[in-house]
């Protein structure tokens, strides 16, 4: 990697009239950006740098058509996500364009679905590292393909003429819309099946649109799921707000509504990707090769499966860390250690943190009381933070501890490690492990 360069984004295009308002907006939410004026310079920064995801202005003319496919070869195996900036169009994904975002683009807008489709692209990398550790061990795990029935919208607010055009448009483009008028009535269709987009009016009363976003955020079954925001003219709630309370599209009734049908169907057909590979990896759960107290990988299977991480993320260029979670030392831990309450603990502890980690990290049980996790394509700083938000988490949960005695509560003690260079990933095991217990390593 060139020293001192740190860019995560390459964004390709002729001239700053795109690039340099986007570059400066992504740099500013973290999502570090390079700008190539064509593919040469393109190729050239996907070889020198960790870049993680490419923008192409496809007003760069048939070479631009052309270069995603270019680009996705250059960084095998390294997965590489590709985004088309233009007008959307149905052979662009054939053209090896993973999304297509319309102009005007908002940087907050840009940067979540960055978020998203790197997160995605990890964990089909994952995927297909666990298919090879799982085969060593005579157990396979099933490839899920997105489902190909007609994409499930819930259109949400008051039947406005727009709003029904709309949800007409999305019906010529094959989705099946489900309308709600209320935010109450819109959850209960939520929680009740599973819907690939979700479409908000914002109407005369924009901050109920909102809010509805923002729970869509908070929920942790929900948190994926798309919402495009449909905005009347003149409203007083700008881009920025709306993407920053969690929206992840904007559009107005000026938009034609095939156009913004065709947004809608494009965040559906992207949720579907990301929601199969997630299912895919979770059954891993069920291969019989887990801890049974914990559900987590066991020691030795761990131990395989991040030597092949090791040798992945070198290939790939990616940075990996490993962080160890061991239980600590405290009066009331002691006491309950002796009562036997921290084992009849563990398959709850071993379930909040298989729940707390991204579907593309492996969580194990190292020992009885010590747990490590590998986090692919994750710096040491992030990795801390992970394992730190993993303790506090946990450190809120009252476990029992028998009769007439208070329950206590899981401290852990936190070690992390980055796997650089050559080093090896045991190496770097050892290093978390040493700091987790509290001494240097050998």
């Amino acid at each position: 990697m060139t020293s001192g360069v740190q860019a995560r984004v390459v964004i390709v295009a002729r001239d700053d009239a795109l690039a340099g308002p986007l570059s400066h907006g992504l740099d500013r939410l973290g999502w570090r950006t390079v700008t190539a004026r064509g593919g040469y310079a393109a190729l050239a920064a996907l070889a020198d740098l960790q870049i993680e995801a490419a923008l192409i202005d496809l007003a760069g003319g048939p070479e631009a058509l052309d270069l995603a496919e270019r680009m996705k070869e250059a960084c095998a195996p390294r997965r590489l996500p590709v985004v088309a900036v233009g007008q959307p169009d149905a052979s662009l994904e054939r053209r090896g364009f993973d999304l297509t975002l319309t102009p005007p683009l908002h940087p907050a807008q840009v940067a979540m679905r960055l978020e998203t489709l790197v997160r995605t692209a990890v964990a089909e990398e994952e995927f297909e590292l666990r298919l090879e550790t799982f085969a060593e061990r005579g157990r396979g795990l099933e490839v899920i393909e997105p489902p190909t029935t007609p994409h499930q919208v819930l259109a949400i607010g008051e039947p406005a003429p727009q709003f029904l055009a709309l949800s007409n448009a999305l019906a010529e483009h094959g989705a099946e819309v489900v309308g709600s008028f209320t935010a109450y009535t819109a959850f209960d269709y939520l929680h009740e099946r599973r819907f690939d987009a979700v479409v908000l009016w914002a109407g005369e009363n924009p901050q109920e649109a909102l809010s509805i976003a923002a729970g869509l955020r908070r929920n942790t079954r929900l948190f994926h799921t798309p919402a495009l925001l449909y905005m009347r003219p003149q409203s007083y709630v700008t881009a920025a707000e709306a993407y920053h309370r969690g929206v992840s599209d904007v559009a107005t009734p000026d938009t034609p509504e095939s156009e913004t049908a065709r947004r809608v169907v494009e965040l559906a057909r992207s949720y579907r990707r990301q929601a199969a590979v997630r299912q895919a990896l979770e059954a891993a759960r069920t291969s019989g090769l887990m801890d049974a107290a914990s559900g987590l990988f066991t020691r030795d299977l761990f131990a395989a499966h991040l030597a092949r991480l090791a040798r992945a993320a070198r290939e790939r260029n990616r940075p990996l860390s490993v962080c160890v979670l061991r239980v600590a030392d405290k009066p009331e831990t002691v006491a309950a250690r002796a009562g036997g309450w921290i084992a009849r603990a563990i398959p709850q502890i071993g379930s909040m943190i298989g729940r707390l980690v991204r579907v593309e990290d492996t969580a194990a049980r190292l020992a009885p009381e010590v747990f490590a996790l590998a986090l692919p394509a994750t710096t040491l700083g992030a990795a801390r933070a992970a394992g730190e938000r993993i303790a506090a988490v946990i450190g809120c949960t009252a476990f029992e501890a028998g009769d007439g005695k208070p329950p206590f509560v899981i401290e852990f003690d936190l070690g992390v490690a980055e796997v650089a260079g050559e080093e090896s990933a045991v190496r770097a095991l050892e290093a978390a492990a040493a700091e987790a217990f509290g001494r240097k390593a050998s």
